[in-house]
């Protein structure tokens, strides 16, 4: 049973004649963990990437490899740990694939579309973040957004607590800076 999700895309779901409604074993399990971390996983991808519609996909298929791979996923104990280190993967992929090609385009003289609009605090906020370290950037999104503890960052991100206190201490020194809510002397 496929359905169209609101950005248009078709949601993930049982492949077509495997009875996968609820109840249904695995795929009810499954289903049950799209719904819940689907909008988490969005707002996630959104805070690494600036951009909804390219969230949407990230996570769409974050959830298409989830479902495909499901009899190994399903089985992890922390499920959502393994969707949020693949969204945060998929992000740094879709952000290193987009600097070449801007590149690319500057080479032939050619200029990007412009940036959505938000709320001016929020804007600067985010953008700023996705200017940072990509560890940075992820855990602090994954700190604000989700309001995670280190030991769960460390685990999403498969790195030690230690260097996730670093990656969040050094990223909120530079958002400071970046943001004029602190004086260069007192990054010292």
């Amino acid at each position: 049973m496929r359905s169209i999700g609101s950005a248009g895309h078709q949601a993930v779901g049982p492949p077509p004649g495997t009875g996968g409604g609820a109840g249904a074993g695995p795929h009810a399990t499954f289903e049950a963990f799209a719904a819940r971390e689907r909008s988490a996983l969005v707002a996630f991808a959104w805070s690494l990437t600036g951009d909804r519609g390219a969230s949407e996909d990230i996570v769409q298929e974050t959830l298409a490899t989830a479902w495909r791979d499901w009899s190994r996923v399903g089985g992890y104990d922390k499920p959502g740990a393994w969707a949020r280190r693949v969204v945060a993967n998929r992000a740094t992929d879709r952000g290193r694939r987009r600097g070449r090609e801007s590149r690319a385009l500057r080479r032939f003289h050619l200029r990007a579309a412009g940036a959505v609009a938000l709320e001016p605090a929020d804007a600067e906020f985010w953008g700023a973040l996705r200017g940072l370290p990509e560890r940075q950037a992820q855990a602090l999104a994954l700190h604000y957004l989700e309001d995670r503890p280190v030991a769960e960052i460390a685990t999403i991100l498969e790195l030690a607590e230690g260097t996730v206190k670093s990656h969040m201490h050094r990223g909120r020194l530079a958002l400071a800076r970046q943001l004029g809510l602190t004086h260069e002397e007192d990054a010292r």
